[in-house]
């Protein structure tokens, strides 16, 4: 399996592990204080500003404040219009009624889990987010700030982050998750970083990334998460496509009007059924010899063009062929690309 990253997310139960401290500028921003900042108090933040009695002692109160949500041992309130989602995709678009219903849940019973945040690289007046899309999604459309913990975080560890929490609930599909994995290579992170971020092994990731670059990333986009569909059936539909002419006649698949009608699995068992019925519809004859020995099939397909043997029929034929191909190729070649 895969060597994790060590770095634990926060939670309501276990405190954020400590992250370290930064030197303040000479003038920094004073969030809390509502100076050059993104951040509005929350109403326990304004008791304590009020609480205070000059400016200088604000500017303490405010340091010691800010600190904590540093180490990330502080869950705040944010302006979600200041937090910005994670440089990595992972999620696909959910459907409108998802997004409705998740956000009256939150509207009913209010958000009982913090998202967890950073400071976003060279833009000190916002935030990004390691994981909690849909609860800040959420905020957004209710118009009220999002809880959130805050923590200074690498890349790696954002990513890492992001992908072991969706990873724990189980909460992204098969190709949500492959994409995530070929968007995190694109960006040149190792595979070790990889492996941690999915809770995958070597062989597991490999899988994910081969099916989310062989698929066209169009495909997949109009197909959506599918959470019906694990890996088995994507790979399946990774050989269809690859067989003759199958993506342009997929790309007719999923720009008809009706396609774009169903939901989401729905997609993927009409494309992966047009495709399956043109599939069968290959030409296909026997090849036999002189002696009615029934010894090989061509199937052609497109512009494939494939031999099968049965041992049981002729053994070790096809091997025999094998062991002669490059003779073959010499007597091809040797008639310009013609039978000779």
């Amino acid at each position: 399996m895969a060597r994790k990253i060590s770095f634990d997310a926060p939670s309501e139960e276990t405190p954020p592990l400590e992250t370290e401290q930064r030197r303040a500028p000479p003038h920094p921003a004073r969030p809390l204080l509502g100076i050059d900042s993104p951040i509005k108090q929350s109403s326990a933040l304004g008791a304590i500003s009020q609480s205070l009695g000059d400016i200088s002692e604000r500017v303490k109160r405010a340091e010691q404040i800010e600190q904590k949500l540093i180490e990330g041992q502080t869950v705040v309130e944010l302006d979600p219009s200041f937090v910005d989602d994670s440089f990595v995709p992972d999620r696909m678009e959910a459907t409108q009624e998802q997004n409705a219903a998740f956000r009256e849940m939150i509207r009913e019973h209010g958000q009982s889990v913090p998202i967890l945040v950073r400071p976003k690289p060279k833009q000190p007046d916002r935030f990004e987010v390691a994981f909690g899309h849909r609860r800040l999604r959420a905020a957004r459309e209710l118009g009220i700030k999002v809880r959130a913990v805050v923590r200074n975080l690498t890349d790696e560890q954002l990513v890492v982050a992001q992908g072991q929490e969706n990873s724990g609930r189980t909460d992204l599909t098969f190709i949500e998750r492959a994409r995530f994995a070929a968007r995190l290579e694109d960006r040149k992170f190792s595979r070790e970083t990889i492996m941690a971020a999915l809770n995958v092994d070597k062989a597991a990731l490999s899988r994910l990334i081969a099916i989310a670059t062989r698929v066209p990333a169009v495909l997949i986009e109009a197909i959506g998460p599918a959470p019906g569909s694990g890996r088995v059936r994507w790979q399946d539909l990774t050989e269809l496509l690859d067989e003759g002419e199958n993506r342009v006649r997929a790309q007719e698949i999923v720009t008809a009007a009706s396609f774009v009608e169903l939901d989401t699995d729905r997609r993927f068992e009409a494309l992966y059924d047009g495709l399956r019925i043109r599939e069968m519809r290959i030409r296909s004859e026997t090849w036999s010899a002189e002696d009615g020995t029934r010894a090989a099939r061509v199937m052609r397909s497109g512009k494939k063009l494939t031999l099968t043997f049965d041992d049981r029929v002729a053994p070790e034929f096809g091997d025999f062929i094998r062991e002669r191909l490059q003779v073959l190729y010499d007597e091809y070649k040797a008639g310009g690309g013609r039978p000779t």
